[in-house]
């Protein structure tokens, strides 16, 4: 190779990571300037390595141009009945209604119904083989989540009266969904490409349910349960794993 053409070469190099470099640098500050990074105290690092904490900002992200007087929330661990807890992902107080998001950050081909109790992941494994796994029905899951919610929720008293609730099982991009259903009563079911579209559609379909004032107020009862210490997330973590063993 040439002198010249290998200076050129370099050159092109340097630039072009250069250039990668200063779009990453853009991409951390403006991360930190985001409502999901104020309120979780995620660092960028956590948000790029981790698909599910990757999943939830993608929901936020997506999300962040809706019209209207909203406020998110994120990981919300709200008491239950039995002195448990539940998690929810995001959720979105909004003046058509409070919006409920399951984020699901698979690959590969997913498989399920209405009433099946674990849905199937397959992913290739080579030479015409495949690996299966399972996971609890979303559907039958974020329904928890409403219940929960909507118990926790039902003593606050709004002018407006109680809003209504939407349940969205958000997939990552990456997967296909083989002979699941894009609806079930209350819940959605889609990829995280069609979520605004699919939220702008109901908010013009339902309309205004809340006021900026009523949405504070839910939002103030709320907050403080995005913010459990560790040994609540723990708890929280040992019963799902004793519960879907």
């Amino acid at each position: 190779m040439e002198p010249l053409a290998l200076i050129i070469i370099l050159v092109l190099i340097i630039l072009s990571v250069r250039s990668k470099n200063k779009r990453e640098k853009q991409r951390r500050e403006q991360y930190y300037q985001t409502e999901y990074a104020a309120q979780t105290q995620n660092s960028y690092e956590q948000i790029i390595s981790d698909e599910g904490l990757l999943g939830e900002f993608s929901i936020y992200k997506a999300l962040n141009s809706l019209e209207g007087p909203r406020k998110f929330l994120f990981n919300l661990y709200l008491p239950k009945w039995n002195g448990g807890t539940t998690e929810l992902d995001v959720v979105l107080l909004h003046e058509s209604g409070i919006y409920v998001f399951e984020s699901k950050s698979y690959g590969g081909w997913i498989f399920g119904s209405e009433k099946q109790k674990y849905w199937t992941q397959t992913l290739p494994a080579g030479r015409r083989r495949s690996q299966k796994h399972r996971f609890y029905n979303p559907i039958l899951q974020n329904d928890g989540h409403l219940d929960v919610l909507f118990k926790f929720l039902r003593s606050t008293h709004l002018s407006s009266g109680p809003p209504p609730y939407y349940s969205y099982i958000v997939f990552s991009n990456r997967c296909v969904l083989k002979d699941v259903p894009k609806k079930s009563g209350n819940h959605h079911i889609l990829y995280l490409g069609e979520l605004l579209f699919a939220v702008r559609e109901n908010v013009v379909e339902t309309g205004v349910h809340l006021t900026a004032a009523e949405i504070e107020i839910l939002y103030e009862k709320l907050e403080p349960y995005s913010h459990v210490d560790e040994t609540v997330k723990q708890a929280h973590i040992e019963n799902i794993r004793s519960k879907y063993r």
